[in-house]
This record gives structure tokens, sequence and C-alpha cells, in this order.
């Protein structure tokens, strides 16, 4: 009989006994203090425009603060010390840094004026208005799939370490992130969400730079020292790497962390990513007005001085494993250390905090892998309560109070039900990566290469289009967008190629994939998707509409 969720506990690895009730004691008091704070901030809760909007009244820079704390989650806290520490990893993932960058400038420029043309709260809204709500309907349809993804995915890689390194088997995790992601959001909508994930912010930095000094200052050598080793790093294969290698110019259309895939694809994703995903783009809403608005998303990318940060902790943990290799067969367990190197690599930043850390530092530390995947997760059912609740009501018109006060209410309850509802999807998602050996951060950013063509693509006909628009072309562009993914990525055919003979070698014959051995890999990194699907879903949307007969 296999255990379920409830019952994976990780007493057999024994590293639940360095997590002690003074580290609890932290972890739930950071906890608590955060929802006093998002309490006392929560302002009056009368209207939508309260709940999802902060009243339009909130500072720019705790709005830039909660994108940033928005943008990082467990991925980049847990995720980018593990690439660095993973065989070949380097700093090569920065080099998204170009193309985020870009486009938050795009976005700050260009995107943000039409979302205070209208008194709207999303940019679904605004596509409506431009192209009917056929349009709006499709664009809220896809911000659910591939929100519903991404963000359990971004729980989940929270919710696995932690239950490797405390008590709690993987289930109560979940909950605990659960109950305060929902519990935060229904106080106070989106300006609880703010504040708390200011917070968050605050803690992310305050543990990256605890964790990275910590280590350097266990060094003989200090700073010397980590340049040194990380800089030429020899693996157990017998080749060496640099750790530290930021660029890497390959023209191999397979690699995904490369200057050409940085510059010319990862903009296309944060376009969405902040300006037509309303996880994002909500954020911006509750500014006083567009200037602020382009303050705080443009001044948001000071975000990737956190990836910066994260980065030279994966560093840190190379050198520090490569003085100290681990002894302990618990920790070498559920590293996967084998010739000195982890095969778990996502369990490496976690178990080195629990580990090494003295009692009360790593409870506040691991308090913030906590915050990461709850900031992730009450981001997420502030958007989708929104973009439900305006499937059935309408919200552009002048409203009685009323109104307002049933529209809270409904708020309310759609946060309820869509926080259920991701809660249980990540324990889907849990099973799905358990069956299929799925990296945790390829996995993250994979989830949204299905949406991001089509949303985006129906977003830039809006804005371009001076009204066109066809419906029909748009619903094309986002299946075939669907199709082409499915046959660049592997993340369908993992799940069925041991249950349908032959399947791997029929698509190995496929230019998209190959076989090294007995693995099926991709030709096409999926990030190139990005630019190909945007372009085919504005070139389908702008086709003219067939003239009745």
């Amino acid at each position: 009989m296999v255990a379920g969720p409830f019952e994976k506990a990780v007493t057999m690895s024994g590293l639940h006994e360095y997590f002690t009730p003074v580290d609890w004691a932290v972890v739930f008091g950071y906890l608590l203090l955060t929802t006093m704070v998002g309490h006392r901030l929560r302002g009056k809760q009368a209207s939508i425009k309260d709940f999802f909007l902060g009243g339009r009244s909130l500072p720019w820079t705790a709005v830039t603060g909660s994108i940033i704390a928005t943008e990082i989650s467990g991925v980049t806290f847990i995720g980018v010390p593990g690439t660095v520490m993973a065989l070949q990893g380097d700093f090569t993932y920065l080099q998204w840094a170009i193309g985020s960058i870009i486009a938050r400038i795009i976005v700050g420029l260009f995107f943000v004026k039409v979302f205070y043309e209208k008194d709207i709260y999303s940019p679904y809204d605004y596509m409506g208005n431009r192209l009917g709500p056929g349009v709006k309907r499709l664009a809220t349809v896809l911000f659910t799939v591939g929100s519903i993804l991404a963000q359990s995915v971004r729980v989940l890689v929270a919710a696995l370490p932690l239950q490797i390194v405390t008590p709690l088997p993987f289930g109560w995790c979940i909950l605990v992130i659960g109950v305060f992601a929902i519990g935060w959001t229904l106080m106070g909508g989106m300006r609880t969400v703010i504040w708390t994930d200011v917070m968050q912010f605050i803690l992310f930095v305050t543990g990256g730079l605890v964790a990275l000094f910590w280590m350097v200052s266990s060094f003989d050598g200090g700073w010397q020292t980590l340049f040194s080793i990380a800089g030429n790093a020899e693996q157990f294969d017998g080749s060496t790497v640099d750790k530290l290698r930021v660029f890497n110019f390959d023209l191999d259309p397979s690699i995904e962390f490369t200057f050409w895939v940085a510059l010319i694809a990862v903009p296309f994703l944060n376009l969405n990513a902040f300006g037509v995903d309303q996880l994002n783009a909500q954020r911006m809403f509750c500014c006083q007005n567009p200037t602020h608005a382009r303050r705080a998303i443009i001044w948001s990318s000071v975000g990737q001085l956190v990836t910066v940060l994260m980065l030279f902790v994966g560093a840190a943990l190379f050198v520090f494993y490569q003085l100290n290799p681990p002894a302990d067969p618990a920790i070498m367990k559920e590293m996967g250390w084998e010739g000195g190197q982890p095969s778990k690599s996502d369990n490496i930043f976690p178990i080195w905090i629990v580990t090494e850390l003295p009692t009360a530092l790593r409870g506040l530390i691991l308090a913030g892998i906590f915050a990461a995947a709850i900031s992730s997760l009450d981001s997420i059912l502030a958007a989708l309560s929104q973009t439900t609740l305006s499937l059935f009501h309408r919200t552009d018109h002048e409203m009685t109070e009323s109104e307002h006060g049933k529209l809270v209410r409904a708020s309310r309850v759609l946060v309820l039900v869509w926080g259920l509802l991701l809660t249980g999807f990540t324990f889907v998602l849990f099973e799905v990566k358990e069956a299929g050996k799925v990296n945790v951060l390829p996995l993250a950013f994979g989830m949204t290469t299905y949406t991001v063509g089509p949303l985006l693509g129906m977003f830039l006909v809006a804005l371009l289009g001076k009204g066109r628009g066809n419906l029909h072309g748009l619903i094309a562009g986002a299946l075939l967008s669907f199709v082409l993914v499915v046959f660049v990525r592997i993340d369908v055919w993992i799940l069925l190629i041991d249950q349908v003979e032959g399947l791997k070698e029929w698509l190995a014959r496929l230019p998209t994939y190959r076989l090294e051995g007995e693995t099926l890999k991709t030709t096409i990194a999926s990030a190139w998707m990005w630019p190909i699907t945007t372009l085919l879903t504005v070139g389908l949307g702008l086709l003219p509409k067939r003239k009745a007969v």
C-alpha cells in the first residue's frame, strides 16, 4: 500500500531532529506577526475596488516590493541555488535578466497608460472593451489554466524540501501554506497581499544575505576561496566548470539559458508576465495613477539583484560542500550525494539551512521558504477570484453600496474556493512529479509555455489592432500554440512513454526530439515557443473576418 502525502513523514532520514521547537516557534511567530501587520494595514473593504485594487491608493514602492516578492517565489529561493549546485550548473540563468528588464520597460512605457484610460480591473477587461466579451472570456480561461499550473508548481517547490527538513509530512506543509494564503487574502484583499509581500521581500533578502555571509565567513580565505573554487570547479565526471560563468553565446537551439534566448525569447515571456498576466498586472492597478504604476513596474527590475544573491548562495553552497563533504548517511541520502556531487540539487539549500545554521536562525530562514510559497499562492488567489468574478458580474458601471457589498462577499467565497482547488492541485502535481521525475525549475517555467504566447498575442491585437480582432482566429492561434508546445516539451509524453509501446521511438523520429541512449530529449528549447506562439496568435487574430453571405 502506497503512503499518501499526509503519511509521507521523513522520520526515516532523521533530518527532522535538527528542527527544534524553538525553530517552529520562530516560523509561526513570523507568520503570526505578518498576519497582524496585514490585518492592521488592510484598510476598508467596502467595495470590490478596495478588495481587488487596494482602493488604488497604495504607494508605488510597496507595489514594487510586492511584484518582486511574487516573482521570487520558492523557485528562486530554492531552485536557483540548486541549479548552481547541479552538475554543469553555473550563473547563465542570470542572462534572463536582460529580457526581463527590457520587458518591464516596455510594459511601463506602453502598456500601463491604457490600463488607466478606463476604470478596469484587469488586462482582460481591456481586451474585452477593445475586441468584445468573447475575447475577454478566452483570455480569462487561458490565464486561469496557466495560473493553476504555474503557481501550484511554485507551492510544490517550497513544500518538497520543507517535508524533508521538518517533522511535517508533505500534506501538512501544503496545508500550512494554503491556510495562511487563504487567510491573508480573505482578510484584506490586495492591500493585505501587497503589504505581506513587502515583509516577504525583506525576509527573502535577509535570509539570502545571512546564508551567503555565513558560508563565506567559514571559508579560509573568505571570498577569494569562493571565487577560486567556484571559478574552476572539478566535477565527479572529471570535467571542470566555471560555476560563475554568466554568458553563453552557444547557438544550439536546445539550450535554454543562452544570451540569444535571453535577448529574443525572454522579453515575450516577461511582457506577458508583467503586462498581461493578472498576477502582476493587478498590482499596477493598485497604484494611484499611471505614473506611479510605471515606476512600480520599471523599478521592480532591481529584483534581479535577488537572483544574483541566490546564485552566489548556490556557488557558496558548492564550495562549502567541496570543502566539507557530507558524511552523515541521512544527509547524503536526501541530497542524493554521489561522487562528490548531489543529484537532488533542490534539497541542498534547505538541508544546509537546517543542519548548519544555529537554532532560531534556521527557523527564520525556513520561514522565508514558507513565506515564498504563501506569497505565490495568496497573489494568485486574488487574481483568480477577480477574473472569475468578472466573468459572471459586470464591474464596469456605477454600483450601489449594497451591490458592492454583495460582490465583496462573492469575492471572498471565490478566494476560498480557489484556495481549496489550488491546494488540491498541488497534491496532484506532487504525484505527477513523483511519477515523472521532472526537475522542478524547468517544470515551473514550462507550465506557462502553453499560455504565454496566446495571451500576449491577444493583448497585442487589442493594443495595436485598432479595434480589429478575429475571435475565431485568436481561438485557432491558442489551439495551434498548444499543439506546437506539446510537440516541443516532454511534459505530456513522459507520462505516457512507459504505457504506450513504441511511443518513444516514434517521437524520436520527429524533428523536435532525439534519443540519447534510452532518454528522450528535445532539440528545441521550449523558450523559443514564447515568440513563435505570440506571433502565430497575432497573425491569426488579425486575419479579416469572414463576411456574412
